[in-house]
């Protein structure tokens, strides 16, 4: 019996660790939208002066279009991985000094088209930190000056 349960659980480790190579997608974009973008600056203007000012006095993150249809955003405060005390993920016991700090990371993952002719590109959000966007759409405006996207929302707020 103590064999029989050995040589399950072997089976198992070694098809555990086997390699895993996916069926890579065919590309279904050659747009200059495809890759991954590093957050530059993101501003916003004062409605009452017009002047830009930084959002939430700075931000950082990571735009990623990956040339089949697939986008992922990151956005976070800046400095927001120098957080500590560290605390684990997944468990109810965080401080809620770290619940807290959590609001201050924005990211979603979904599929995206583009609107060439319009400039625009819709995300349709698949997955979201903020559980009532899930399956929303945003859709934003781009282009490009040399080498650097810039994106502003549709919408007005």
């Amino acid at each position: 019996m103590k064999y029989s349960i050995l040589f399950v659980s072997m089976c198992l480790i070694l098809s555990a660790c086997t390699e895993h190579v996916p069926t890579p997608l065919p590309q279904t974009s050659d747009s200059p939208l495809t890759g991954l973008w590093t957050l530059y600056s993101m501003e916003q203007r004062d409605s009452a002066t017009g002047t830009w000012q930084p959002y939430r006095n700075g931000m950082q993150g990571y735009l990623l279009y990956d040339g089949r249809g697939h986008m992922a955003l990151h956005l976070s405060t800046r400095g927001y991985e120098q957080f500590r005390p560290e605390f684990p993920n997944f468990n109810p016991q965080i401080p809620s000094e770290a619940l807290q700090h959590l609001t201050n990371s924005y990211h979603y993952l979904g599929t995206y088209t583009i609107d060439e002719a319009k400039g625009q590109v819709t995300h349709t959000k698949l997955a979201h930190s903020n559980p009532s966007e899930w399956g929303l759409e945003a859709v934003r405006n781009f282009r490009f000056e040399g080498d650097t996207l810039v994106m502003t929302p549709e919408e007005e707020e």
